[in-house]
């Protein structure tokens, strides 16, 4: 089993990584919504990033200004 935290492989009944030397009691449920979170964060990273490509795009394309 993977340590939550570093990744690391750990045995699955101990209650402190060695490697990290965190805590992973955590219970599945807050591990599993911890890695839900993370994915939409990364979905709205993206959605910023294209939207700030569009943004710049749009103000590259900008007319010129009218003569007065």
């Amino acid at each position: 089993m993977p340590c939550p935290f570093c990744a690391d492989e750990k045995d699955e009944l101990a209650p402190v990584c060695a490697s990290c030397g965190r805590d992973t009691a955590i219970p599945k449920a807050l591990i599993a919504e911890r890695i839900e979170l993370l994915q939409k964060r990364d979905a709205l990273r993206a959605e910023l990033a294209e939207a700030n490509a569009r943004l710049a795009a749009r103000r590259r394309r900008k007319p010129p200004a009218k003569p007065a």
